[in-house]
């Protein structure tokens, strides 16, 4: 069962001494989904973990292993079969504006504008008392470098600057939690690294909560703060661990020795021996 609106005593035990509280929660989630044979499959097993609010945590394992499942799960896309996942958002929030979702494909409405596209959204969800959205959209593109770009098509853009205006399109109603299945993955190298650096540079900047699903092992190091290496068949978590690297990261990032410690590390935990999970 997906609980996004939590009751007051779930809130207080959501929120640490230390004052930090939590973004999402699940509680020993598991997902069984029905073969077309008939037969079920475990997808996901028992999965209990918590996500920060501001964190930026990435998912990583290989194919199989119920990472946009529990990813999917989160905005309620797919339902737990035991297990709860919770979601703590700010009171009275619905759709795009508590949980938005970015996908591999940028996905977006080929006879809109780029502007267009943006604001889609806003008809849909909740809108916050005296914003101006159209500006809003515009300070959104001119922080990817794509404010001469607002009056042009989709196809008029490169596959990264879709990318670019699908997580503008995300970040419209201002939702407490980025959710991101794989949005790099169909990018050239060179657009992927960018915008890889792009995307720390706006978590960073928002302080958003970010659950980010990725296959790479050094793109989940790149951009994360914690990482969690999950093990296929079924899905469950091997290793979970927090990134000791600079918050603020770029290209000299991928030569510290520290990088490749933690991509190892993430290899290790889908290749080799099951490591303990450390919270």
């Amino acid at each position: 069962m997906l609980i996004s609106d939590r009751k007051a005593a779930d809130r207080a035990q959501a929120t640490y001494p230390d004052g930090t509280r939590e973004a999402v929660r699940f509680d020993f989630v598991s997902i069984i989904f029905q073969a077309r044979d008939g037969r079920e499959v475990l997808a996901v097993d028992n999965v209990d973990l918590r996500i920060m609010q501001k964190e930026f945590v990435a998912l990583v394992g290989p194919s199989g292993c119920g990472k946009s499942t529990l990813l999917r799960s989160v905005a309620g896309l797919v339902n737990p079969s035991k297990g709860d996942v919770r979601v703590n958002a700010n009171d009275g929030l619905t759709g795009f504006a508590r949980v938005a979702v970015v996908f591999q494909a940028a996905t977006l409405l080929p006879w809109k504008t780029v502007l267009g596209n943006l604001l889609y959204p806003v008809k849909f969800g909740t809108r916050k008392p005296g914003v101006d959205y159209m500006e809003r959209a515009r300070e959104l593109l001119a922080m990817v470098g794509l404010e001469r770009f607002a009056d042009a098509y989709p196809s008029e853009l490169s596959g990264g600057m879709q990318q670019r205006v699908a997580i503008c399109r995300a970040l419209i109603l201002d939702p407490d939690i980025l959710l991101m299945d794989e949005p790099f993955s169909a990018l050239d190298a060179l657009t992927r690294e960018e915008l890889q650096f792009e995307l720390r540079r706006i978590h960073q900047t928002t302080g958003k909560t970010i659950l980010f699903v990725t296959h790479s092992m050094s793109e989940s190091v790149l951009l994360a703060d914690r990482i969690v290496v999950m093990a296929a068949h079924p899905g469950r978590i091997k290793d979970d661990f927090r990134v000791d690297l600079p918050a603020q990261r770029d290209a000299s990032t991928l030569d510290l020795p520290e990088f490749a410690t933690h991509v190892k590390r993430v290899r290790d935990g889908i290749y080799g021996e099951t490591r303990g999970v450390k919270r």
